[in-house]
């Protein structure tokens, strides 16, 4: 019967990641799904899309009281979290309140690359909020999907995006492997993941390729139309010039706490140090750093298209800075 089918909440799930989440479990066919949608996202689009395919809307924040949110968590198995990155220490709430409702399992909002604690402030944040569910005791996943294809290729001279020439920058020497994951699968891996038992208290990465991103844009350079202009037009930022700037915006912080262009810069180095210097978005590390990975949880899953044959589709749209 559908009402023994295990029930999945997801705040955030109105964003990239959760509506991703939102559609692989409907595909699955093996869940009950609600979604926390706040009162100002009641009128989107997306919402009414959701309440078509069988969604239960519940109203409410991650900021709400812990009543509140152990009202809306009642009744919940899994409860998953897609927050934007300005919430993640907010989540703290929501977690008291699933383990007061009984949630059998949480995943916090992760998403993103592996790495030690120490190299990026935002995922030391995370980090903090995974030793917050174990200091509670609640059940957990831990899921993280390295780099989206979507913003890895480099991206053509029609593009209007503001990314357009940090997608075509060499950071370092290009050689560190990179983990990537189509943002659209990720659904369908989250499916998987969070009806296994083998996955209960574990870290799970998710991922479909592991070019470098020399590879990278060579790729983007082969496959669209505009190889050589790519190429000439690609730019090369030393691990020195790297933290040369990491430092100049940190100070600038301490200047002014209010400086929104120095916590950009920050976050975004950091994360360019992470990956591209330091190598930490890789299957090596993930694996050492405890990951179960997920081609050898489900080699039965269709094999995912290659960073090329995604490639072919990403520079068919008229801009593909909006993927």
């Amino acid at each position: 019967m559908a009402s023994e089918r295990p029930l999945v909440l997801i705040a955030g799930a109105t964003g990239r990641t959760g509506e991703s989440i939102v559609k692989g479990l409907l595909a699955s066919g093996n869940f009950r799904i609600a979604a926390l949608v706040r009162p100002e996202s009641i009128s989107k689009p997306i919402v009414e899309t959701f309440r078509r395919s069988g969604v239960e809307i519940r109203i409410g924040d991650i900021n709400d009281s812990e009543e509140k949110l152990t009202e809306a968590l009642a009744g919940v198995d899994v409860f998953i979290s897609t927050v934007v990155a300005w919430l993640i220490d907010e989540q703290k709430g929501a977690i008291r309140a699933a383990k007061a409702a009984g949630v059998k399992r949480v995943i916090p909002c992760d998403w993103a690359t592996p790495g030690d604690k120490g190299v990026r402030g935002l995922h030391d944040q995370k980090l903090a909020i995974r030793e917050f569910i174990q200091e509670l005791g609640l059940p957990y996943t831990f899921i993280d999907v390295g780099w989206w294809m979507q913003v890895s290729l480099p991206l053509p001279e029609r593009s209007n995006s503001l990314l357009k020439e940090s997608t075509n920058t060499i950071y370092g020497d290009g050689s560190k492997r990179i983990l990537l994951t189509d943002l659209n699968h990720i659904g369908t891996y989250v499916a998987r993941i969070i009806a296994d038992p083998r996955t209960l208290n574990q870290a799970v990465m998710i991922w479909e390729e592991e070019p470098t991103q020399l590879e990278i844009r060579e790729i983007g350079a082969r496959v669209s139309a505009e190889g050589d202009a790519l190429r000439a037009r690609r730019a090369y930022v030393s691990e020195d010039q790297l933290r040369k700037e990491l430092a100049e915006a940190k100070a600038a912080l301490k200047k002014d706490p209010t400086d929104i262009a120095a916590k950009t810069t920050i976050v975004v180095n950091e994360y360019m140090l992470s990956v591209h210097i330091l190598g930490e978005n890789s299957l090596e590390n993930a694996k050492r750093l405890g990951y179960l990975d997920v081609q050898e949880l489900y080699p039965d899953m269709p094999k995912p298209a290659t960073l090329e044959e995604y490639a072919k589709e990403f520079y068919a749209m008229d801009d593909p800075g909006s993927a």
